[in-house]
């Protein structure tokens, strides 16, 4: 592979992992009461304040990501996020039968997700980025 060819794919990489937390954190924003009912639901304390930093975890980490900036320790922060909503939100062993395999597949999938930030993490955001900008 040449360095055009991993730098342009580390891009579009970073696209796709961060619009899904982009569009989540916009859609939080405007649904906030929701939010924090469904946070609220799982048990978590303050519910509020768990919602706006996921709003800001969701949204912030999702637009440095897109534009590479501090890439390697945003990544671990949306992997570390990522699979704690897993386990949190997405409890497939103990949801009731209508709902056990879109919580199965939530889980994985967040999962998967947690995997590709650790390779990003791993690997950095390439050249395209404004990291390579900055000389990290």
């Amino acid at each position: 592979m040449t360095n055009a060819f991993q730098n342009q794919t580390a891009l579009a990489g970073r696209i796709l992992l961060s619009l899904l937390f982009i569009i989540s954190g916009f859609g939080k924003i405007g649904g906030f009461a929701g939010t924090v009912g469904y946070i609220a639901s799982a048990g978590l304390p303050v519910p509020q304040v768990v919602a706006a930093l996921t709003i800001l975890i969701e949204l912030g980490g999702g637009l440095l990501i897109l534009f590479g900036f501090y890439t390697r320790w945003v990544a671990l922060v949306l992997a570390a996020f990522t699979l704690l909503a897993a386990f949190i939100f997405h409890g497939y062993w103990s949801a009731p039968d209508a709902a056990r395999m879109g919580q199965y597949l939530n889980f994985w999938k967040n999962l998967t997700i947690s995997g590709g930030f650790l390779v990003l993490a791993a690997f950095g955001p390439g050249s395209i980025s404004l990291d390579a900008k900055r000389g990290r």
